[in-house]
């Protein structure tokens, strides 16, 4: 069996060295983008500071915050701090909102992006001398050569399948017998369907770990994933602006919530509208200072995420927690003065029994402004023979019709919104092949 020659000490430090170290680092990165960097030191000049203001962790809040639209304001290497030939890997976001935003990584930072993976990999459960089934996308995507790259310095052997082609990556899983495999929780689900559509048992297949990221994902997925695969499903996170995946993990044994990497990655929650800090505990967006990039480090990066910060007393680290991402500031939906996310959708799907969380939310609008949402959601199909129906007779028609109506009233008492309800049979909506799945539909 290979062998780790990595040591995950640092996860277990004491809070007084954490805080020292990053302090330290955070005062040598200040003085780092004010020689290398116009843009932070113009930002820096703006704010009447220096690099000999920032002396500890506590001074964070001195300091500016980035936005996307600085890097694409900047497009393509304005934010970079070293010549493009220091450079060992450019990568950049699909560019389907606007202009890309580009980032770049020394060879530091590639061994820094491999460090914080093969941690991750380890807290989902990932050993030296396993297989990844690596289902991540290749290519300007840092999901598939992030995850690649940390497997390999964990100990692991990697098959870089990427996305699509389901059935011949289920055909592939049954030959190679894997024991983790990582890709988008939705395109986790598309999986396990293949295996259901071959009829294949989750005892059958060799899976046992799932590390799943690139989308917001709630309980209810969790519980889909793995009793249909056998595995212990976590969440990796992360974002290209930051690293890529690897900036925070969730442990397979605790789960409900991710370990930042906070000796590389400093996480703060601020107020949305204000930006300024929120008590400790409560939710806002979070903001993320690399501490030890080179190539393109940022200070303060506004990543759109709505989460909170929080410390487990039975946890086995040191370090702080992420809960479960809400949903993306941007992805909020306002329904008659209630702010939603597809996640508290979904999350009220748990409440009913039978309810495939493969599904779509479409916005009504009345005078521009949203009075309700459509939803369209599956039923398992073996609710649906449990009981014998036929489908399109009439026993079957308000059999889910009464389900649909649960559905509705679930969502009314939980998230508060009135919504229409229309259930699909299995498998009879979209799937995601591969890549991240846009659960909101414009009409």
């Amino acid at each position: 069996m290979l062998v780790s020659f990595m040591d995950f000490s640092i996860e277990y430090l004491k809070l007084d060295q954490l805080r020292q170290l990053q302090s330290e680092r955070l005062a040598k990165l200040v003085g780092y983008l004010e020689e290398r960097s116009g843009f932070y030191r113009g930002k820096l000049n703006e704010l009447g500071i220096s690099s000999q203001d920032i002396r500890t962790i506590e001074d964070i809040t001195k300091l500016p915050i980035t936005y996307k639209q600085d890097l694409r304001d900047h497009y393509p290497f304005g934010l970079f701090t070293v010549p493009k030939n220091e450079l060992q890997r450019i990568h950049c976001s699909s560019g389907t909102t606007g202009k890309p935003t580009v980032v770049g990584y020394t060879k530091e930072d590639v061994d820094l992006f491999s460090e914080v993976v093969a941690r991750s990999l380890n807290a989902a459960g990932a050993k030296p001398g396993m297989q990844l089934h690596n289902a991540y996308g290749y290519g300007i995507f840092t999901g598939g050569l992030g995850l690649h790259y940390g497997a390999e310095k964990l100990g692991m052997s990697v098959l870089p399948i990427s996305g699509g082609m389901t059935a011949r990556q289920v055909d592939l899983i049954l030959d190679f017998k894997p024991e983790v495999i990582c890709c988008s929780p939705s395109y986790a689900l598309t999986i396990a369907d293949e295996f259901a559509k071959k009829g294949i048992t989750a005892e059958e297949v060799s899976l046992q770990y799932a590390v799943l990221g690139s989308e917001p994902w709630t309980e209810i997925i969790r519980g889909h994933i793995e009793e249909k695969l056998g595995v212990h499903a976590t969440n990796i996170y992360g974002l290209s602006e930051i690293i890529g995946p690897g900036v925070s993990m969730e442990d397979f044994e605790e789960k409900g919530g991710a370990y930042i990497w906070e000796d590389h990655f400093y996480p703060e929650i601020l107020d949305p509208v204000t930006k300024q800090p929120v008590p400790f505990g409560e939710e806002g967006v979070l903001v993320i200072t690399t501490l030890t990039k080179k190539a393109m480090p940022l200070l303060r990066y506004w990543t759109n995420d709505i989460t909170s910060l929080y410390y487990d007393q039975n946890a086995k680290r040191t370090m702080v927690k992420m809960k479960p991402i809400v949903g993306r500031a941007d992805d909020m939906l306002i329904v008659r003065g209630v702010n939603v996310y597809p996640s508290q959708i979904e999350d009220a799907f748990s409440y009913v029994e039978g309810v495939v969380p493969n599904y779509y939310l479409t916005p009504v609008e009345k005078e521009q402004m949203c009075v309700a949402l459509d939803v369209d959601v599956e039923i398992n199909d073996e609710l649906v023979k449990a009981r014998q129906l036929e489908i399109n007779t009439d026993d079957y028609l308000n059999f889910v019709g009464s389900f649909g109506k649960n559905i509705e009233n679930e969502i009314k008492k939980r998230v508060g919104i009135t919504t229409k309800v229309r259930v699909h049979a299995q498998d009879s909506l979209p799937k995601c092949e591969g890549g991240k799945i846009n659960r909101i539909l414009k009409k």
